[in-house]
């Protein structure tokens, strides 16, 4: 579900001229639209943990969490478009993509949202700038939805209306139990603002809370993309921040690093390793670096260094990444 599938700065063809900028407006407004609509009903679906079909009152209910990921994802990708505006690169508005809520089973209701730079991207300091713009800016936008869900939990008769057996010894037996994985992040948020007795649910529940889901959701996606490998977000800021020889020995080790908790979760899904360290998703999302995005960054003719504020920024990003990142960020298991 990453949001920069198709963040290309590169491999334009310089000596052709750029065309005068235009914009799908219907298009992109239906996208952004329908997305609302999928999301809207996702949020319906993890709030209730039934598929539906759900009278209109209780699909109101889904809105808190279809707006706040709207929120989140048009905060990254604006990020990205007034970063390509203030370099005079031409880019689309965002196109959202929206996700038919089939299935209430890791179903978001989205896979995110894209932009396409249309012109050539010159210097390094444009490419790190365009790059890094949208996970700073979704980050931010993350902190203010969690921040929000932590100083907003609501008591346990909120979980309990949708649990009434939650409380049962027989709760979550003989069923399919999903747990979120926990983050740095989330752990020194819920420090901050959870205190003494005050009910905070486990991260098998937290899905249920659609401020939290959202949150969480977006330190998921921020994370995938800050992986410094080939045209991810990540990838761009290692590039203009290291140089090309540097950046494929960080790339290359980022993609070993998914390839081994991958395995890990793969093994742990199919021969009870019981390790509880990994993710099977990691080894597709690796597959998919490798053959589609590529581990190597396309070379960009500059060899100006950053400056240093651009530098420091560079570091902040990459601390996000560990701050959001989780090695195991879903969980599934069969209660018993």
């Amino acid at each position: 579900m990453p949001e920069n599938l198709n963040d290309n700065f590169t491999d334009y063809d310089i000596s052709q001229p750029v065309k005068k900028e235009q914009y799908n407006f219907l298009l992109h407004g239906g996208l952004f639209l329908l997305t609302f609509i999928t999301t809207t009903i996702a949020g319906a679906q993890w709030i209730s943990g039934v598929p539906g079909p759900y009278e209109l009152s209780f699909l109101l209910k889904g809105l808190p969490y279809s707006a706040s990921i709207m929120f989140i994802i048009s905060f990254h990708e604006f990020g990205h478009y007034f970063a390509a505006r203030y370099h005079k690169v031409k880019a689309t508005l965002p196109f959202y993509i929206p996700f038919p809520p089939i299935s209430i089973f890791l179903n978001f209701g989205t896979m995110g949202a894209v932009i396409k730079t249309k012109s050539p991207i010159y210097t390094k300091k444009a490419m790190f700038d365009i790059g890094i713009a949208g996970p700073l800016a979704g980050f931010v936008a993350c902190i203010i939805v969690l921040v929000y869900g932590f100083t907003h939990v609501p008591g346990i008769n909120y979980l309990l209306a949708i649990h009434p057996d939650y409380f049962s010894p027989q709760y979550g037996k003989d069923a399919l139990n999903l747990a979120f994985g926990n983050t740095i992040l989330f752990s020194l948020l819920k420090l901050i603002f959870i205190h003494g007795s005050q009910f905070f649910p486990p991260m098998s529940e937290v899905y249920h809370y659609p401020y939290l889901c959202v949150g969480w959701f977006g330190l998921f996606v921020t994370a995938m993309n800050m992986i410094p490998i080939g045209q991810l977000d990540g990838g761009h800021i290692a590039y203009t921040m290291f140089g090309e020889k540097n950046h494929y020995k960080i790339a290359s080790v980022s993609f070993i690093v998914l390839l081994v908790l991958g395995f890990l979760g793969l093994a742990e899904s199919f021969l009870n390793f019981n390790t509880y360290f990994g993710w099977v998703g990691w080894l597709f999302w690796a597959l998919l670096l490798f053959f589609v995005i590529k581990i190597k960054h396309p070379n960009v003719p500059d060899y100006t260094e950053l400056n240093k504020t651009r530098m420091w920024l560079g570091y902040i990003s990459f601390l996000i990444l560990v701050l959001s990142f989780s090695p195991t960020p879903f969980t599934v298991s069969m209660g018993g």
